[in-house]
């Protein structure tokens, strides 16, 4: 099992269109990427904490591959939009990948660089890719958000590149 911590806005949608890739075992809403340990939705609210709204994402690499989870990742959102998805602004809403290896770092960066050679988002990919830190499970009302409520908010949709 390998895992990495996505964030693409509000964490709810997201978590919704991972868990549907055939080799992804677990997602988890989680707060990443900031200062505080044991991060609330109130701190993180603030935009004061330096977390994002992620997705934690357990996967089976013999059944994926992080390239295959990234190919998903860089089409359900805007990653060219700094700190905004959506209704959602502020850096707790800002695209980035939290790796825990150098291979998934460079694995990351070279998807970058695929994305933007295609040429599909007009601007510059402004993901950041960063070492995994300190992150803290989301409270238990966002986790699974959109299983318990079907027609709930969410700014993610798969694009066709």
């Amino acid at each position: 099992m390998e895992r990495i911590i996505l964030a693409t806005g509000c964490f709810w949608g997201a978590q919704e269109i991972l868990r549907q890739i055939p080799g992804v075992e677990t997602t988890a809403a989680v707060y990443a990427g900031g200062t505080l340990e044991n991060a609330r939705y109130t701190d993180v609210k603030t935009g004061r904490t330096g977390h994002a709204e992620s997705v934690e994402v357990h996967f089976d690499s013999s059944k994926t591959s992080l390239e295959k989870i990234l190919d998903v990742f860089f089409r359900m959102h805007d990653p060219t939009t700094e700190d905004r998805q959506g209704n959602d602004i502020g850096s707790q809403y800002r695209s980035a990948i939290f790796y825990f290896s150098p291979g998934q770092k460079e694995i990351s960066l070279k998807k970058i660089r695929e994305i933007e050679k295609m040429g599909f988002w007009k601007k510059p990919i402004v993901t950041e890719v960063t070492p995994y830190g300190i992150s803290a499970q989301a409270e238990e009302e966002h986790q699974d958000y959109l299983q318990k409520h079907p027609n709930g908010y969410s700014c993610h949709f798969l694009r066709k590149f």
